[in-house]
C-alpha cells in the first residue's frame, strides 16, 4: 500500500499545487500525493508557469476542497501556510502533521519580472522542502 500525503493550503491555487508537483516528482511511484485548500481559488497561472520553467507540468491539476478527501486515511498532512494550519479541520486518522509557512507569491507586487522572481524564490524553497521531506519520510 502506498503512502498517502495531503498538502493543505488556504486556496489550493499556488503553494500547495507547487508542493504537490514536487512531491510527486521526488516520490516517484512510492506515494499518492493530494493537495487541497480550506477554500478553492482555482489554479494560479503563475504557479503553472514557474513550475513549467523547472520542467514540471501542473497545468492538469485541479483546485480541490479539503472535505473532498475526508474518506482517505492519510499518512502525512503537510500545511504550507499558517492560515491552513490554524484552520485545518480535524481528520480522524493517523496522519502525521508537518508544517512550513511559505510566503504566498500570488500576493507579490511590483513589475512582472519582480513578481516572476518571487514565484521562483518560493518555488525553490518549496522544492527544497519537498526533496528533504521525501528523503526523510519515504
Amino acid at each position: 500500500m502506498k503512502t498517502k500525503i495531503l498538502v493543505l493550503c488556504t486556496g489550493n491555487s499556488c503553494r500547495s499545487q507547487i508542493a504537490e508537483g514536487y512531491l510527486k516528482y521526488f516520490a516517484k511511484n512510492k506515494a499518492e500525493i493530494y493537495s487541497a485548500g480550506i477554500e478553492t481559488h482555482g489554479l494560479n497561472p503563475g504557479a503553472v508557469k514557474t513550475m513549467s520553467e523547472d520542467g514540471i507540468d501542473i497545468s492538469g491539476h485541479t483546485s480541490n476542497a479539503i472535505d473532498e478527501y475526508q474518506d482517505i486515511n492519510f499518512d502525512y498532512v503537510i500545511t504550507v501556510c499558517d492560515h491552513a494550519k490554524e484552520n485545518c479541520p480535524y481528520f480522524p486518522s493517523k496522519a502525521q502533521p508537518f508544517h512550513h509557512n511559505f510566503q504566498d507569491p500570488a500576493k507579490a507586487s511590483g513589475t512582472p519580472e519582480e513578481i516572476s522572481q518571487e514565484f521562483r524564490r518560493v518555488r525553490d524553497q518549496i522544492k527544497n522542502y519537498c526533496r528533504q521531506f521525501i528523503e526523510e519520510n519515504l
